[in-house]
């Protein structure tokens, strides 16, 4: 299938090299912003300080082989199959915005680095269509079917805060995109690629108030999680029973469990007529 660039008509109108540069000040945007908000919420600081208290506490070394090991268990879980996400569907939603997210901006950047000028970019164009309509679908999927505040405490879905910009933002950079590539040439078009330049300069202008940083933390967090658990150096804290056994309900008749799940708000004196998602 031969789809054409759709930044190939766009650089008649604009040059090549203004679009590269509008990639570039994006990318400064987003390594700025991470590290203002690492700033902002002294992250990296308590990251080091909490590891040396790990350290101190752990109760045998690992090797270089065991945290390799450690690594690639996370990049296989948590990053690349977004195990963590126990919900089937919030997990599919997860995914199918993830990698739609990462083929559409790679799919984007080589389209106007290599070929600009040229309506034939191979492969990449049908990669950027399909990362444009994953990310819109599994965006979409998630704010209208997924939040947990709008189904579990009655939200209207169109009530938007300071931590939804980052989905907000994503859907709509990829919806806009979508309907400027297949509206160019006409009035219509220009609008909507207005809309598109103004909605993906704000996903990446806003990293200090968005949740874009958590994506870079996340990996981090999760690869620390497997340390302490195999040098011995979380906190002491007691196991939580598995409240589905059969024997702890035995044990403990007046434990609900909710469907055959743990209730995510036990102890608290909170009533909620709808589970978290979650």
């Amino acid at each position: 299938m031969n789809i054409a660039n759709p930044f190939a008509e766009l650089a008649a109108s604009i040059s090549p090299s203004v679009m590269a540069w509008y990639v570039v000040l994006m990318v400064l945007l987003v390594i700025g912003g991470t590290i203002l908000d690492m700033m902002h919420k002294k992250s990296a600081k308590y990251f080091f300080e909490n590891a040396k208290r790990q350290k101190a506490r752990a109760v045998r070394e690992l090797d270089s082989g065991e945290k390799m090991s450690l690594a690639l268990k996370t990049l296989g879980y948590e990053v690349l199959t977004s195990g963590e996400f126990k919900n089937p569907k919030r997990r599919m939603s997860h995914l199918m915005t993830m990698y739609g997210f990462i083929l559409f901006v790679v799919s984007t950047a080589v389209m106007i680095f290599g070929y600009a000028d040229s309506a034939d970019a191979g492969i990449w164009p049908l990669l950027w269509y399909l990362g444009a309509i994953s990310l819109a679908l599994g965006g979409l999927w998630f704010w209208f079917f997924i939040r947990v505040d709008v189904f579990s405490e009655g939200l209207p879905w169109y009530q938007v805060g300071r931590d939804d910009i980052f989905i907000v933002t994503l859907i709509t950079t990829s919806v806009f995109g979508l309907l400027w590539a297949f509206t160019q040439g006409s009035t219509l078009g220009w609008v909507l690629f207005a809309l598109f330049i103004l909605s993906s300069t704000t996903l990446f202008g806003t990293v200090l108030w968005s949740k874009f940083a958590h994506m870079f933390f996340k990996p981090a967090a999760a690869y620390n999680k497997r340390i302490i658990w195999a040098d011995g150096s979380r906190e002491n804290l007691p196991d939580v029973p598995d409240l589905t056994d059969p024997q702890v309900q035995e044990k403990f008749p007046d434990i609900p469990t909710y469907m055959g799940k743990k209730p995510p708000y036990m102890g608290l004196g909170i009533k909620r007529e709808t589970p978290n998602h979650y």
